[in-house]
């Protein structure tokens, strides 16, 4: 999966893309960068696309503006948890990535965790917290723990934390961002994420920072992360890590692309974290690197996310 087949190297095939970036979640910064790179990413390949952050009258633009298609590069709630996938579906307009289902459940890590364990597919251990309240119920999973809000991205509103003590201002930063708060046992391990593109998984990108964990400054500012492709383990183990993520990908009914992100155990074993149905695209996001690590460049990474669009004939031009 490292060339593109001559039928996608015609930009006449996409017609006019509206590249939707911006909006109102809390990824907008970022969203915007993802998006001016895809962008000019599109222009060099010569497709037709223009930048629509969009507004009250999204919809109405859309059925006006002569489009084929949409680039979905809208990171957070409102671009990446179905409610935009919906409201294209309802206009007959085809777009990038997952659906209505593979969006909502992806976005929403609760439901998500849910659903791989009822699968059997490893998850960390957690507990949901509606309130306050709930917080003597989290001292069961120990100490250190992550606290994080279940629809959100980008590590926005996650805390380490190390003792009881911290877990109440942990909870009341994540909940700024979500009434539902999800507290996740802490794996000593290897962080590892896998991205995926039209159903196979890439080379699995080893993380590591300074920071304590893969947090927003590691991922969008900071120059001492480091990224390690290959990811240092064996070439049998990569590869049934790899297939569990393909697994882990379809069973919350995610297509197209994304990422699945994992931590190693202190005995060397996977539990999953999350699904990203709309992963960055920046100078530092993960899936252009392992695209990269693959012999896919940036520019044939986007067409291929934009072949995602093509609905079952993208299959047939992986």
């Amino acid at each position: 999966m490292t060339t593109l087949d001559p039928p996608m190297l015609d930009p006449a095939r996409f017609g006019k893309v509206a590249l939707l970036l911006g909006g109102d979640a809390a990824e907008r910064e970022i969203s915007l960068k993802s998006g001016a790179a895809v962008a000019a990413s599109l222009r060099r390949s010569g497709v037709e696309v223009q930048e629509i952050d969009p507004g009250p009258d999204v919809l109405e633009v859309l059925r006006l503006g002569g489009f084929a298609r949409a680039f979905i590069i809208l990171h957070g709630r409102g671009g990446e948890d179905g409610q935009i996938q919906g409201a294209l579906a309802r206009i007959g307009l085809p777009h990038t990535g997952s659906g209505v289902l593979g969006s909502a459940i992806g976005m929403d890590k609760y439901r998500t965790k849910l659903l791989w364990a009822g699968a059997g597919i490893p998850t960390a251990d957690f507990v949901l917290l509606h309130g306050e309240a709930d917080l003597p119920a989290v001292e069961r999973l120990g100490f250190p723990l992550m606290i994080k809000p279940s629809r959100e991205g980008s590590s926005i509103g996650m805390t380490k934390v190390e003792d009881a003590a911290a877990l109440a201002d942990a909870w009341r930063a994540a909940a700024r961002y979500d009434r539902t708060v999800l507290a996740e046992r802490w794996l000593p391990g290897d962080e590892l994420t896998c991205a995926i593109l039209q159903g196979e998984a890439l080379p699995l990108l080893r993380l590591e920072t300074p920071n304590g964990f893969y947090d927003y400054e590691a991922k969008y500012c900071s120059d001492s992360t480091r990224y390690h492709c290959p990811c240092g383990l064996s070439a049998r183990r990569e590869h049934e890590l790899q297939g569990l993520c393909v697994r882990a990908f379809d069973a919350v009914g995610a297509t197209g692309w994304g990422r699945v992100d994992l931590m190693l155990d202190a005995e060397g074993d996977p539990k999953l974290l999350e699904v990203n149905t709309v992963p960055g695209m920046t100078d530092h996001s993960l899936v252009p690197m392992a695209a990269k690590a693959a012999g896919i460049d940036f520019d044939a990474l986007c067409l291929r996310i934009l072949a995602t669009s093509l609905g079952a004939d993208a299959e047939a031009l992986a």
